[in-house]
């Protein structure tokens, strides 16, 4: 089973974190959730006062963040939080198909009782998420971004490949962020796919919920192009 740890949208501490590791978190998280902006200077002073870490270990983070693609280093004149734009967007949803349908066909092979009822568990919280958003509750956009992560890997949590685990959270990340930038969701048509997909995966059909799975992800970024924001 894959390991849920390899990706949060929390901050929380754990025991025997450094202080490093948790500056790392929530400068990660600061950037998917859209509290650091795009292009964003990342001045080390600054940053010292608010993470708690010194500027030797801050400079790990960001270039640890840079190999990621979150953010980018300029050289002499430091590191900024990396751009965004709808070529990226695409890319990151082709990317995402890619890595996700090939995990999903696995657990669907390979999954068994306990993880149906994982499947099932993570989409009723998603639901009841995304009931409260279309009934104009914007302020519970971030707890549906990590609920939708959590639905999403639930489905793909039998793959039991850990490289290609942590290869599909970082790009689910990058791609979950434009999410969090357009503060938008897609409503009524994002809900009936997603209880759709749960379907399609605790049934064992596995080309139909490859197929709905690909044209969700990519109806999710064309939404968001939609907004006309990140061009």
């Amino acid at each position: 089973m894959l390991n849920h740890e390899d990706f949060r949208f929390d901050t929380a501490e754990r025991e025997g974190d450094t202080v490093g590791e948790i500056a790392y978190r929530r400068i990660r998280l600061h950037i998917v959730n859209g509290r650091l902006k795009p292009d964003e200077k990342l001045k080390l002073d600054h940053m010292k006062q608010v993470y708690g870490a010194s500027v030797t270990t801050l400079r790990e983070i960001l270039n640890r963040l840079a190999v990621e693609e979150l953010v980018a280093a300029e050289g002499q004149r430091g590191f900024r939080v990396a751009g965004v734009s709808d070529a990226e967007l695409a890319a990151l949803a082709e990317l995402r198909i890619l890595l996700e349908t090939y995990a999903l066909r696995r657990s669907i092979e390979r999954g068994d009782l306990d993880w149906e009822t994982r499947v099932v568990a993570a989409h009723y919280k998603l639901s009841s998420l995304e009931g409260m958003l279309m009934r104009d509750q914007s302020a519970a956009v971030e707890q549906w971004v990590a609920s939708d992560w959590g639905f999403h890997y639930a489905t793909i949590s039998a793959c039991d490949l850990p490289v290609l685990a942590r290869t599909h959270a970082s790009v689910f990340d990058r791609f979950a962020r434009y999410h969090m930038l357009a503060l938008d969701f897609r409503g009524k048509p994002a809900a009936k796919e997603h209880a759709d997909l749960r379907d399609l995966v605790i049934g064992r059909k596995a080309d139909a919920a490859v197929n709905l799975l690909s044209s969700h992800v990519r109806s999710g970024a064309a939404h968001i192009t939609a907004s006309g924001r990140f061009g």
